[in-house]
């Protein structure tokens, strides 16, 4: 599912929520700094290019790191949402993050943005020690969302009749919250650890709300991984449900967010 996001590169980049500003800018300003240790492998502090984006996507994070003075290089696995960062912006090299060669490249942080969890945890946690200078930082994020209960139920009741099938349980996809993701960042906090390479995992977290149009939440459910490899036909009967439901609420709705953060610092090989 992961390469399905890019079948519409171009709305997933117009659709998908940004990032908050106060996480871009404490991971943006964060960071070892001139005083590191000198350590051979490591090339000095002017050769690091900035921050390594794990599974950019569109570059939607890159562009805001950008924004605030970071440069940003890419790693993508689809190749049509590397196209798509390009075009915007960002440098992206096309592979997975666990094959991608560094070239002996270093970097002052490794971010991934909604990705983190299509990634061996393990591994990508082993690879980032491998480009992180000492003291940089590892951060994993995602945008957690809540919709309102009479949308949820909507959604629920509407996906049910249609994706009869399906291998989860919408009531708890739907009713989202931070809680839903806790196993991910569990699992992500665990790969870290056994990296061997970090500082004790934190967990971090941003609340905010954004206020959706009928048109700009429909636009945004067929970029989310249950309806990305949806036939048209059932992905119009979804869209027809969800938008009567944001009809009978006035036409547009306030969505509780919340970005949870998973990070570690690089710590200095022995």
């Amino acid at each position: 599912m992961a390469e399905s996001f890019g079948s519409d590169a171009e709305r997933y980049d117009q659709a998908r929520p940004r990032y908050p500003q106060a996480m871009v800018d404490r991971i943006a300003t964060d960071g070892p700094g001139p005083d590191i240790p000198d350590i051979p492998d490591i090339p000095d502090v002017l050769d690091a290019p900035g921050i390594l984006d794990v599974g950019c996507g569109t570059g939607i994070a890159a562009r805001q790191f950008q924004r605030a003075g970071r440069t940003v290089l890419g790693v993508e696995p689809d190749a049509r949402m590397a196209d798509v960062a390009r075009r915007l912006g960002t440098a992206v090299e096309v592979a997975t993050f666990e094959a991608w060669d560094p070239a002996g490249r270093h970097f002052d942080a490794v971010i991934a943005g909604q990705a983190w969890h299509w990634i061996d945890p393990v591994a990508g946690a082993a690879k980032a020690a491998r480009v992180l200078r000492p003291g940089a930082r590892l951060a994993a994020f995602w945008n957690v969302f809540q919709l309102p209960a009479d949308l949820a139920e909507a959604l629920a009741t509407v996906c049910r009749r249609v994706m009869p099938d399906a291998p989860f349980d919408f009531r708890a996809v739907t009713r989202g919250g931070p809680d839903v993701y806790q196993p991910i960042l569990a699992k992500a906090a665990d790969g870290i650890r056994a990296a061997g390479a970090f500082g004790e995992p934190e967990q971090w977290r941003f609340d905010w709300e954004w206020t959706y149009t009928r048109d700009a939440w429909l636009e945004q459910i067929p970029t989310q991984g249950a309806f990305t490899q949806l036939p048209p036909a059932e992905l119009a009967e979804v869209l027809e449900g969800v938008g009567a439901a944001i009809d009978a609420m006035g036409g547009g709705f306030t969505m509780p967010y919340t970005t949870v953060v998973i990070t570690a610092t690089r710590t200095a090989p022995a």
